[in-house]
C-alpha cells in the first residue's frame, strides 16, 4: 500500500481547498477505496475524509428528494419517503450489499465505485486498460461471463457494479457537484462515461470536483416500481444482470415507464429503446420481450456472457409483469 496522509473535513470549503493538491481522494465509507488501495490498484498521496460532511434527506420545492452525498447507504434505504416514493431506489440498495457494508457505505462513494473485474485488480499478473492505460485487456480473451455486452470497446470491457447507480439512471437523478468553479449540476445519464479509448476515466466528474448532494425529480410512476439482481447466489455477489423499472398503465396499455440495465455496460444502462417501444402498447410477455431486443439488437456478446441479453429480457419481463399486475415485491 502506498503510504498516505489522512485529513477529516470539517466543512466542503475545506475539502475543496485540499482536495485540488495532486494524488489526493476523497474517502466517503471507505467500502471501496480501502480495498484499493489495499491490493495496490490505487495510490493516492492524501485522503480527505468527508464523511463527516451534512447527511440529510431533504423535500425540494417541486416535490422531489435531495440527499446529501454523505447520507449512509442503510439510512437511505430506510427512509420513508424513498421506500413509498421511489421503493426501486429502497430494494436496489437492499440488493447491493451486506448490512454491514451498507451502513458504512455513502450515497457519494456509491456512485464513485470502480469495476470489480478480476483483471483490474490482478495488478500482478494481468493487463489492464483500466487500470494501466495503454496495457491492454486480458478480460477480452480471458473470462468474460461477467463483462459487458452493450457500449463496450476494443480498450474495455467492463461492467459497473453499483446497484444503486441502476436504480438512480430509471429515475432521472441529478448529481449536484462542487468545485473551485463553482457548483455544477450533472444529470445522472451523462455522469458515468463508457470506456471508449480512455476507460480509465469513470466519470464526468472533475479531479477537484466533490459530489455534495443527489436529487431525485418528483416521478409519479415511481410508486409502481422495483428493482430485481440476477446473481450468482443470494447474498453479496455482484449482478449477472439486474432490472430497475416503474410503470405507469392505462387500462392494458402502458402511459409511461423507465427502465435501466445493471450488469450490462460500463455504465448503469438507461434503456431508452425499450421504453421507447412499450409506450402506449398492451402490456403482455411479448410485448416486454420484444422491447428488451430492442434494446440489446447491438449487444457484442463474448465467448462466456453471450446469456446476458436472454437472461435481461427474461428479468424485464417478470418485474414488468409483476408492476402491470400490481406487484412489486
Amino acid at each position: 500500500m502506498t503510504p498516505f496522509t489522512y485529513h477529516r473535513a470539517v466543512d466542503v470549503d475545506e475539502a475543496l481547498r485540499l482536495g485540488t493538491a495532486p494524488g489526493v481522494a476523497f474517502l466517503g465509507g471507505g467500502t471501496n477505496l480501502v480495498d484499493l488501495l489495499r491490493e495496490n490498484v490505487a495510490h493516492h498521496a492524501q485522503l480527505v475524509d468527508v464523511s463527516g460532511l451534512p447527511a440529510t434527506i431533504e423535500e425540494t420545492e417541486g416535490g422531489g428528494l435531495m440527499i446529501g452525498a454523505a447520507v449512509r447507504n442503510t439510512a437511505l434505504a430506510e427512509h420513508r419517503a424513498v421506500r413509498t416514493r421511489y421503493p426501486m431506489l429502497a430494494r436496489a440498495i437492499l440488493a447491493g450489499a451486506s448490512a454491514q457494508i451498507r451502513n458504512m457505505a455513502t450515497v457519494g462513494g456509491n456512485l464513485l465505485q470502480r469495476t470489480r473485474c478480476t483483471y483490474f485488480y490482478d495488478t500482478e499478473g494481468s493487463r489492464c486498460n483500466k487500470r494501466a492505460p495503454g496495457s491492454g485487456c486480458d478480460a477480452r480473451e480471458g473470462f468474460n461471463r461477467i463483462h459487458a455486452v452493450l457500449g463496450a470497446s476494443e480498450a474495455c470491457i467492463a461492467t459497473h457494479p453499483s446497484d444503486m447507480c441502476v436504480a438512480l439512471a430509471a429515475l432521472d437523478a441529478v448529481v449536484h457537484v462542487s468545485g473551485p468553479g463553482g457548483v455544477r449540476q450533472i444529470a445522472f445519464a451523462d455522469f458515468h462515461r463508457l470506456p471508449g479509448a480512455t476507460p480509465e476515466q469513470d466519470t464526468t466528474l472533475g479531479h477537484d470536483e466533490l459530489i455534495v448532494a443527489v436529487e431525485l425529480p418528483p416521478l409519479g410512476l415511481a410508486v409502481n416500481s422495483t428493482y430485481r439482481k440476477v446473481r450468482d447466489r443470494a447474498s453479496y455477489a455482484f449482478a449477472l444482470v439486474s432490472v430497475a423499472a416503474a410503470l405507469e398503465m392505462d387500462g392494458d396499455r402502458i402511459a409511461d415507464v423507465r427502465i435501466a440495465f445493471g450488469g450490462v455496460a460500463h455504465k448503469p444502462w438507461r434503456a431508452t429503446k425499450a421504453e421507447a417501444a412499450l409506450r402506449g402498447v398492451q402490456a403482455g410477455e411479448q410485448a416486454f420481450l420484444d422491447a428488451a431486443a430492442a434494446e440489446f439488437a447491438d449487444a457484442q456478446v463474448l465467448r462466456d456472457n453471450a446469456f446476458k441479453p436472454a437472461l435481461a429480457g427474461r428479468a424485464l419481463a417478470a418485474v414488468l409483469q409483476a408492476l402491470a399486475q400490481g406487484e412489486t415485491a
